[in-house]
């Protein structure tokens, strides 16, 4: 085993060029990986900014320390993102990737963190053991994003119900319903502050944070649009304006209308908002709020960034359909977020295990040996025997 800095073994890779921010889209035909904590940052049309070799390549987020692994085409975000890809044959791509994921850069507090990443050794064993920890630390990831390709699925299933009853209002009934003022016979326009709790964040004093797990999760934002769940990375000591679990967090400024949902008790920030349904519709008013605020900075103002008051956010308008409605669809989508959340606790469950295996692997603690052999066996075909 030989030990190497990261910034001796790292390729020349030229960048198509790279998409702003603003132009992120929801779907689209390529992805786009940026320095932020989601896999995909968004999605966009345009084939001239898309990397398409060399494949796959790590992806190293200059200010967030973030590490992410593309094996498919994909188009580069905003500024701070570093394409990591190794120079010679003797380094399997796969390995590098798991490799400068192991490296702690936490004690580093310089705002650009690409140059001190470079200065890092890595150990690198013989390219047939680099194979075999990256096959078994792979085994893990597929898992991983298999289930977030499932809770894209059904998250996509719920939406789509919502549009077609409460947009295109093809609703159970909908041939008899009289039609009053744009809505059906029954429903109203209610403001969100009609229909809902809504907490305004408060952020405590920076003394109080902490990213050793001291107290509560800590979020001031929604960082990332179209994720349900926000991952936990900061904590704070003292307990002011707090979300409970299930809890709709709701993004209030740079950028306005992002959504997700709290799995824990959290405290929440001057740039959050949680809301509640004080009807029982708590995932109805979900998918109307995902459904209302479908992109950044709806609504808002600010001479710097966009930013909503506790009264323009009470004052938000949604359809509020008849009780008997809602409680239909409140019935048939329930399973639907039940199996998300589970599937979500799958992926802390498979990403804390692999976290926990890939220092140990790298540092030879370790012996990959029998872990592929039981993978293998695992994965044979029944009957067969592994070699």
């Amino acid at each position: 085993m030989s030990s190497h800095k990261i910034g001796d073994l790292l390729a020349k890779v030229k960048r198509p060029g790279k998409v702003p921010k603003s132009e992120y889209l929801e779907d689209g035909e390529f992805p786009v990986i940026d320095q932020g904590r989601l896999p995909i940052a968004g999605y966009t049309n345009n084939p001239d900014v898309v990397l398409r070799s060399p494949l796959p390549i790590t992806i190293f987020g200059d200010h967030t320390r973030a590490v992410k692994f593309a094996k498919i085409p994909f188009a580069c975000g905003a500024d701070g993102t570093q394409l990591l890809y190794p120079n010679n044959d003797s380094i399997d791509p796969t390995f590098f990737f798991y490799a400068v994921k192991n490296v702690d850069l936490s004690n580093y507090f310089y705002a650009r963190h690409f140059k001190f990443l470079k200065e890092q050794k890595i150990e690198l064993p013989p390219i047939r053991s680099q194979r075999r920890i990256a096959s078994i630390l792979s085994a893990y990831d597929d898992l991983i994003e298999n289930n977030r390709r499932r809770i894209q699925l059904l998250e996509q299933a719920a939406r789509l119900l919502y549009k077609e009853w409460f947009v295109h209002l093809r609703f159970p009934g909908y041939e008899r319903a009289k039609i009053i003022d744009g809505v059906p016979e029954g429903w109203e326009r209610k403001t969100l502050g009609e229909i809902a709790d809504i907490t305004m964040g408060q952020s405590p004093k920076s003394i109080y944070y902490n990213e050793d797990g001291d107290g509560l999760p800590f979020h001031q934002g929604v960082a990332n649009f179209g994720v349900r769940f926000p991952s936990h990375q900061k904590y704070c000591a003292v307990q002011n304006r707090l979300a409970n679990p299930g809890d709709i967090l709701f993004s209030v400024r740079a950028p306005v209308g992002r959504i997700n949902i709290t799995m824990d008790k959290i405290v929440i920030g001057r740039g959050l908002a949680a809301i509640r349904s004080n009807r029982g519709q708590q995932n109805f008013l979900f998918y109307a709020l995902k459904n209302h605020f479908f992109k950044d900075d709806l609504i808002g103002s600010g001479a710097i960034y966009a930013a909503i008051t506790k009264k323009d956010l009470h004052e938000v308008e949604l359809i509020q359909p008849s009780d008997l409605i809602a409680r239909i669809f409140v019935e048939r989508t329930t399973p639907i977020d039940c199996h998300i959340g589970n599937l979500q606790r799958t992926i802390d469950k498979l990403t804390q295990a692999r976290d926990l295996l890939l220092p140990r692997l790298m540092n030879g603690e370790v012996d990959h040996e029998p872990l592929v052999a039981r993978q293998t066996q695992r994965d044979a075909p029944t009957g067969a025997k592994a070699s």
